[in-house]
């Protein structure tokens, strides 16, 4: 029998052209899909969910973030990208047992779902044993948010995995996580390869594992132009010479591509992970979003690090916002001329943190807008709460004044899972489960501060 729930009353954003903003919308769910969007649906055998004075738009996507590391949330908050490598990489990621794995995949998807994220790409570069990979997609699947799990490296050592690496990722572990969990592209859960790419592995090592992506049919996700040392790798250009540019990838950070390089990610179909507020604070580079959209591409956002930034994606949003519209002004003013039209607007970083993302992780086609036929992946806000009345511009209010705890409800392939307020499923276990792992890790590296209550 199908399950019918009806969204009415509420402001709703589709991030749909064809379908356009409702001040007072309805959204018709059956099973597990969209079955229409509209002002007046006209339908009676439905369960009503009341969304009067709600804001009712498609769930946030994040194109990158190492989940795994919920675990160690906050413990390099004042981190440049070169202390990361040592104070995370080389530190705390060789002593992540698989159990420490599944709680922060575990712990970290709720926190996504919590915050009104329903697509999450696991960029999971801690593939230590042949456990660690399936622990991660554990956590994925028992939270039920929809990801794609983005297969990476080990984390052994920084001089092993990290620094003209001869160590390829293991193509039949990769095999054999594709085959198991997911053998077709349609599911809850997809898969990508997270590859370091030139500069930190050899030649033959990043011919090989973008060979492994191509041979699986999987994209691949990888960093390039951020920092001191990634910068000045030429890691596209590079890419390029050897054949490996292909549509679908992702190019997390891009920060300090050339002219050259952008051209090519383009023309390839690449697409771009802009993790702003990550990169303002550690040190990458200057977020690319308005760069991005000039050469034709469209952006999309991400966290990327909840050890050192937070784990939503309001937060990135303004980031974004903030950063471009300084920049652009700034050139505008010393220059004495007026702003251009294409300077970034409130809409245009709500469709990176949603149609965007959904583009960039190659589910387009099944969410990121509220299109009838897509998969039911809703996210609805209270407008009336104080930091959001009165209401006159709904996307604004998205984008500028709204947090997590305005996060009302959220629906992933047709499922309920925070609703009031609250996650479904209770967190009381994820956070006692990951706060053990805490305990665990800090005392491996000897780093466990006065404030930790054990």
């Amino acid at each position: 029998m199908t399950q019918r729930r009806l969204l009415r009353g509420g402001t709703v954003l589709t991030m749909d052209d064809d379908h356009g903003d409702l001040p007072q919308g309805e959204v018709l769910i059956e099973d597990d899909r969209i079955a229409a969007v509209g002002t007046d649906l006209g339908v009676e055998d439905a369960e009503v969910i009341d969304t009067r004075g709600k804001i009712v738009f498609p769930g946030f996507i994040d194109t990158h973030r190492h989940t795994w590391e919920t675990a160690i949330r906050g413990c390099a908050p004042n981190a440049t990208l070169d202390d990361y490598f040592v104070e995370v990489l080389d530190s705390f990621a060789p002593v992540y047992r698989p159990e420490d794995v599944y709680h922060s995949n575990l712990a970290g998807s709720l926190e996504c779902l919590h915050a009104g994220i329903t697509t999450l790409v696991d960029w999971s570069h801690i593939n230590n044993t042949p456990d660690h990979p399936d622990a991660a997609i554990q956590g994925l699947q028992e939270a039920g948010i929809r990801s794609q799990y983005a297969y990476g490296s080990a984390n052994t050592s920084l001089a092993d995995y990290w620094f003209e690496s001869k160590i390829a990722v293991p193509s039949d572990d990769v095999r054999r996580i594709r085959d198991t969990y997911m053998p077709t592209d349609d599911g809850l859960l997809t898969m990508a390869l997270a590859t370091r790419g030139p500069g930190f592995c050899t030649d033959e090592v990043v011919t090989q594992e973008w060979n492994l992506a191509r041979e699986l049919g999987i994209p691949v996700t990888v960093h390039v132009g951020m920092g001191r040392l990634a910068g000045r790798f030429s890691m596209v250009k590079n890419l390029h010479r050897l054949g490996l540019l292909g549509a679908g990838d992702v190019y997390v950070h891009s920060c300090y591509l050339d002219d050259e390089e952008w051209g090519l990610v383009r023309d390839s179909g690449g697409h771009i992970s802009v993790a702003a507020q990550v990169e303002l604070q550690m040190g990458h580079g200057c977020p690319p979003c308005q760069r991005s959209v000039a050469e034709g591409l469209r952006p999309s956002l991400s966290v990327d690090v909840v050890t050192t930034v937070p784990g939503d994606m309001f937060t990135q949003m303004r980031a974004a916002f903030g950063i471009e519209r300084f920049n652009t002004l700034s050139e505008c003013w010393t220059s004495d001329v007026d702003p251009p039209e294409t300077m970034v607007k409130a809409r245009d970083v709500l469709a990176m943190a949603t149609i965007h993302g959904a583009e960039g992780a190659g589910v387009a086609d099944r969410t990121g807008s509220l299109t009838p036929g897509k998969k039911a992946d809703v996210t609805v806000i209270d407008a009336t709460a104080p930091n959001m009345a009165p209401l006159i511009d709904p996307v604004a209010a998205v984008v500028i004044s709204a947090d997590v705890s305005n996060v009302e409800t959220v629906i992933v392939d047709g499922q309920i899972r925070k609703q009031d307020g609250r996650l479904v499923e209770s967190f009381d276990r994820a956070r006692q489960l990951v706060e053990s792992s805490r305990d665990h890790l800090v005392q491996q590296v000897d780093r466990d501060p006065a404030w930790i209550s054990v």
